[in-house]
């Protein structure tokens, strides 16, 4: 895809990589659908024809809390053509007696509006636009508290965003102390890392590049593990009847900012579905998806084959490789 300059071409290596299981499939197929862990479990959360233009579910961690049977998933999503929603969830195992006992009690394990200390209705999102830029919602007093412009000209939806401060997926929000947060944005040959400052509430962007093979994709399944994030397929255009979609495979090493590409690749194309990473790091599940069709497949890939081929890398390899440097952007 695209012709590749020299410096990009010595910071990527073609590998062979790990193979992938196949699963039971799910009872229903499922494209755009959210996923998060809890314990040994997969939440799967809704797909497009129940959240339609996309939406989010994030799991809410409370360090203070002791009881770690249960968790708190919020929901939210919408557009300026459909109502947005916000919803929460506590959730404990539907395969525990707990979870049967707390269902009769304090309605467990369903969706419901999200509400403030007074139980009125929070929405996350504003009425006129589609969570554009970059956005922080305080979820202590239930407002909007920064509100900022992304450095790109580029459409950005569909995308990669991981935070840098755990080994996760973006998909959990830490209630802690302030401090400074960094969060990874990939979507097409757009590369950002944004850093915000909670103690005096401001974003400051730093570009990052983005290798020539990745640059015309989005819409791609993603999992951030220790200190490198994974693609897996992706396609290149939703407007065009003929768009490509792809079953590469791609890793960005975020202390290296290096681009990988592995000779291994998904079995077949697919766009539209999500990878998670299992709460005891050892697999990466692939859910949904589609191609020509809407897919209900299940698999996974243990995480030991692509850890293992990368530190093999980094010990023979890096040495060769440019260095590329990062550009640093700051708020107007």
């Amino acid at each position: 895809m695209g012709n590749q300059t020299t410096t990009q071409k010595q910071s990527q290596l073609n590998i062979t990589s790990t193979s992938f299981q196949s699963l039971k499939d799910l009872p229903t197929p499922l494209f755009y659908s959210q996923c998060v862990t809890h314990k040994h479990e997969l939440l799967i959360c809704g797909g497009y024809e129940q959240r339609a233009f996309g939406h989010c579910v994030v799991k809410l961690v409370d360090n203070n809390s002791k009881d770690s049977n249960q968790i708190t998933l919020l929901s939210f999503g919408g557009s300026p053509f459909t109502k947005k929603y916000t919803l929460a969830m506590k959730y404990v195992s539907v395969w525990s007696n707990i979870s049967k006992k707390s269902n009769k009690l304090n309605n467990y394990n369903q969706w419901i509006p999200f509400t403030d200390n007074d139980n009125h209705s929070i929405i996350i999102g504003r009425e006129y636009d589609d969570y554009r830029g970059g956005v922080v919602f305080d979820l202590n007093t239930f407002q909007f508290i920064k509100h900022d412009t992304l450095p790109t000209n580029n459409i950005i939806f569909y995308h990669c965003f991981v935070s840098n401060s755990e080994n996760g997926q973006g998909q959990q929000m830490m209630t802690k102390n302030k401090q400074n947060c960094q969060i990874l944005l990939f979507c097409f040959k757009t590369g950002l890392s944004i850093e915000y400052d909670e103690d005096n509430n401001i974003f400051k962007f730093h570009q990052l590049q983005v290798c020539d093979d990745i640059a015309p994709l989005f819409r791609y399944a993603y999992v951030c593990i220790n200190d490198a994030i994974l693609f897996f397929g992706g396609c290149n255009n939703i407007f065009d009847e003929n768009f490509i979609v792809s079953k590469a495979v791609y890793m960005y090493s975020i202390r290296e900012y290096k681009w990988i590409t592995f000779e291994n690749t998904l079995p077949s194309s697919l766009t539209d579905f999500v990878a998670i990473l299992s709460e005891d790091s050892t697999y990466v599940h692939i859910i949904g998806g589609h191609e020509k069709e809407i897919l209900s497949i299940h698999m996974k890939t243990k995480v030991s084959g692509w850890r293992d081929t990368s530190n093999l890398i980094k010990l023979g390899w890096i040495d060769d490789f440019n260095k590329i440097i990062i550009k640093y952007i700051k708020m107007q």
